[in-house]
């Protein structure tokens, strides 16, 4: 550290400045202090090279003048101000320089395996703070951990500051708790959005569509969590999030009950869908919603147990639903 002025050794210098012939009896007078103050403020000032000999007398003190003087002080402090930042900018190199390290390792592998809840929390922290454009997720189960919640809150509001777009579903049934609803409420009012469906049917994060985590157990999170980062994979996921999205409804509307399809309507959405038309315009032609048909397309895959819509429509064939 350079030498600084305490509040003795500014005020003996100016009373010395406005008179250098005072003794220090005069300056303990003047100043109201006791002569070993005094003495102790003359040996930093001296220390300082802010006092100097006289030339008429050398073995009397006279304050130097303060641009001169002071121009050691200001020195010293623009030194420990340079050395600081090289100390800075050196964590912040030595910092990337790690961080890229841990990057490349995640990219190296595929699927990395987070064995621990402490383990998700910790990367989930870093994953918020990383998060460039958007954070999405499903939250299945009727409540949420108070000290996740509570870990999560402040990342969540800077992510948000950051212009990160959140989007979260949760289940229904989590009105029930006070304080996952009361979570909810407040994701809302800084900017998040929230949906709502009867099951959500497994934990999903996925940030920025680069990278997802998923449970390594479903339904107990405490075995930790799978993080991938194979783009046909995350697409697929997020693909997943999407259409659960749509059939979500907004947090704080009531879901309401839609009324069943006649038979007749039904096989011409098949039919149409069946034909290469998208969601949006068999919606248009048939004057219904893009949801609608998506849920109904949905439960008709669940019914007949298709994994895609080739596969829903080879079904709805072999059942004649097509005619």
């Amino acid at each position: 550290m350079g030498m600084e002025l305490d509040g003795d050794a500014a005020a003996v210098y100016r009373a010395m400045l406005e008179d250098h012939t005072r003794t220090v009896a005069d300056l303990a007078t003047a100043l109201s202090m006791t002569r070993p103050r005094v003495r102790k403020a003359l040996d930093v000032l001296a220390d300082a090279a802010l006092l100097r000999p006289d030339e008429a007398d050398p073995l009397l003190l006279v304050p130097s003048h303060p641009r001169v003087g002071m121009a050691r002080l200001v020195a010293e402090a623009e030194a420990e101000l340079a050395a600081q930042a090289r100390r800075v900018a050196a964590v912040r190199s030595l910092m990337e320089t790690m961080a890229l390290e841990h990057d490349a390792h995640l990219h190296r592998e595929a699927i990395v395996h987070h064995d621990t809840l402490e383990g998700v929390r910790d990367r989930l922290e870093e994953l918020s703070l990383e998060a460039r454009t958007e954070c999405v997720s499903l939250n299945p189960g009727r409540a949420h951990r108070p000290d996740a919640m509570a870990a999560s809150k402040p990342l969540n509001q800077r992510a948000l500051e950051r212009g990160v777009a959140i989007r979260a579903v949760y289940q229904e049934s989590f009105r029930h708790d006070p304080a996952t609803l009361d979570y909810a409420r407040w994701l809302t009012q800084i900017g998040g959005e929230a949906r709502t469906m009867p099951e959500v049917p497994m934990l999903l994060v996925i940030v920025d569509r680069e990278v997802a985590l998923l449970p390594r157990v479903v339904g107990d999170p405490s075995q930790g969590a799978v993080e991938v980062r194979t783009p046909s994979v995350v697409a697929a996921l997020v693909e997943y999030f999407e259409t659960t999205w749509l059939l979500a409804a907004p947090f704080g509307e009531v879901r309401k009950r839609e009324e069943p399809l006649s038979n007749a309507t039904s096989k011409q959405l098949l039919q149409m869908l069946a034909a290469g038309a998208t969601d949006e315009s068999a919606a248009r032609r048939l004057g219904l919603s893009t949801r609608t048909v998506r849920r109904l397309m949905s439960d008709f895959m669940a019914s007949t147990g298709a994994a895609s819509r080739f596969q829903a429509g080879v079904e709805a064939v072999r059942r004649g639903l097509l005619g």
